[in-house]
């Protein structure tokens, strides 16, 4: 059986800001407002990877993404009770502070990109694994918190405690 070689998600990350810079040679000199803007959703994208992968680190499980089967503890606090992957929006996060900072429509596209390898090469690996790992658990988890963000993630409904 041949090995599938497996891309690191921060490497995905870096391929897709270099794209971003060469999509967009001669960007425009940032705008104080586009420069504010980038800089807060850094910021906010940092932050929400960060809290996450300390949260791991400080439950003693895994943040390697190619051993999910590895994981000790099913994450469900802090950053992971809106995001089910709240590093992977912090590393889309900063990909699209860097699309703003360039000011090109242009520079969404490796975003995009990203977001959908991730997406569908990453993330449904990992999935896979946690429900197989930590079974009704997970599922509660899954069917109460985004896969990446969307309105529960702002306005958390009523979630079953797992």
């Amino acid at each position: 059986m041949a090995s599938v070689i497996r891309v690191p998600p921060p490497l995905w990350a870096l391929a897709a800001a270099l794209a971003q810079r060469a999509l967009t040679p001669g960007a425009p000199t940032p705008t104080a407002r586009r420069t504010g803007a980038a800089i807060t959703i850094a910021l906010a994208s940092t932050a929400l990877a960060g809290a996450s992968a300390n949260q791991f680190r400080r439950r003693g499980t895994t943040v390697e993404p190619f051993h999910p089967d590895r994981a000790s503890v099913l994450v469900t606090t802090g950053a992971n009770s809106i995001s089910r992957n709240p590093m992977y929006v912090g590393m889309a996060g900063l990909l699209a502070a860097n699309a703003i900072r360039r000011g090109s429509w242009a520079a969404l596209l490796p975003l995009a990109g990203f977001v959908a390898t991730i997406d569908r090469l990453q993330i449904t690996t990992e999935e896979s694994a946690l429900k197989a790992r930590f079974g009704a658990d997970y599922e509660i988890y899954r069917a109460t918190v985004p896969r990446w963000l969307d309105h529960r993630s702002v306005i958390p409904s009523r979630r079953p405690s797992v």
